[in-house]
């Protein structure tokens, strides 16, 4: 038993001394940051699939969706709480995750496992405005963009492959994918080709140019 405690913190040891920082920034044309686009390394050569034993939240909060993106790994659970006082019929149709849930301020309904990659969008059936998205990614190796337009992932030596995602991004996702080689690489600069989707909505109050990306 002590050895292999001593093993395994041995293990852990060289995993933390092999991870560096990698700084990935996303931009406009115009050198804008673009804040809350979900950024994701997916190893080209991964050792064990990593499994996602956690439960995320989605929120409904002055009849918005709280938060506006929430970026999870493949195979989390998400819970929607009802923070609001009032009734919310919650449904998403997309390919990733189809499911609806009524919920009332007094009763929980149990979390949804999302175990398919891709975009969720979620909708509600009595508050036609509302609108949010899930977006499941099968790397342990994501986060999304502060108000600076900026993120730093923590990832061991490899060879990655970067993507990125956002609902008002144009740009053909294929064209910002890109492969990376850490701890060769840094500091990357992801560019938009195009203009940024119109703003239908303000999802949350934060201030700046691109508040409700925050």
């Amino acid at each position: 038993m002590l050895k292999f405690i001593i093993a395994l913190t041995l293990l852990s040891a060289a995993f933390f001394v092999q991870s560096k920082q990698l700084s990935i920034n996303v931009l406009t044309q115009q050198n804008m940051q673009v804040g809350n686009v979900v950024v994701y390394l997916t190893p080209k050569n991964p050792q064990v699939s990593p499994v996602a034993n956690k439960i995320e939240i989605m929120d409904q909060v002055n009849t918005q969706f709280l938060p506006h993106i929430l970026a999870i790994q493949k195979d989390t659970q998400v819970r929607f709480p009802n923070s609001d006082s009032i009734k919310h019929h919650v449904y998403s149709f997309s390919k990733a995750k189809t499911f609806e849930l009524q919920l009332y301020k007094e009763l929980q309904a149990d979390p949804l496992l999302f175990s398919n990659i891709g975009a969720v969008e979620l909708g509600c059936n009595i508050h036609d405005w509302m609108l949010g998205y899930i977006f499941v990614v099968d790397t342990p190796y994501f986060g999304q963009t502060d108000s600076h337009g900026k993120v730093t992932l923590e990832v061991p030596e490899g060879e990655y492959q970067l993507d990125v995602w956002h609902p008002r991004i144009q740009d053909k996702l294929s064209a910002l994918s890109r492969q990376v080689i850490s701890p060769t690489e840094s500091d990357i600069q992801v560019i938009l080709a195009s203009p940024l989707l119109p703003d239908v909505n303000q999802y949350e109050e934060i201030s700046g140019e691109f508040s409700d990306y925050e």
